[in-house]
C-alpha cells in the first residue's frame, strides 16, 4: 500500500503535480499554480480515518491525469490559517481551485 501522506517513489512529486503545503506556501502552490493548470487541494490531519481513505485515490487520479490537475495537500493541524478563511468545518474537505481562486469543493 502506498504512503498516505508524503510521496511513494514512483509517485510523480518530482514533477510538481502531488505537494505538500504550508500557510507560507498556499500562494505559491496554489494560488498561483492555479493561473497554469486546476488544482486540487486536500485539506486533512494525521488523526482523520476518512483522510487517510481519500488521500490515496485523490493521488491515483491526479497521476492518471498527466499534468492536466495537480494536488496539493494541507495538514490542518500544523497550518489550520487556511482552512478557517475558507470556513472549512470537516474534514476531508477538497476544493478545487482556477484562475487564482476556488471554484467548487466537496
Amino acid at each position: 500500500m502506498e504512503p498516505i501522506i508524503g510521496n511513494s517513489p514512483d509517485a510523480p512529486a518530482a514533477d510538481g503535480l502531488i505537494v505538500d503545503t504550508t500557510t507560507q506556501t498556499f500562494t505559491r502552490d496554489v494560488i498561483e499554480a492555479s493561473r497554469e493548470v486546476p488544482v486540487l487541494v486536500d485539506f486533512w490531519a494525521p488523526w482523520c480515518g476518512p483522510c487517510k481513505q481519500l488521500t490515496p485515490v485523490l493521488e491515483s487520479a491526479v497521476k492518471a491525469a498527466r499534468g492536466a490537475v495537480k494536488l496539493v495537500k494541507m495538514n490542518i493541524d500544523d497550518h489550520p490559517a487556511v482552512a478557517q478563511q475558507l470556513r472549512i468545518q470537516s474534514i476531508p474537505a477538497v476544493y478545487a481551485f482556477k484562475d487564482g481562486q476556488p471554484v467548487d469543493g466537496f
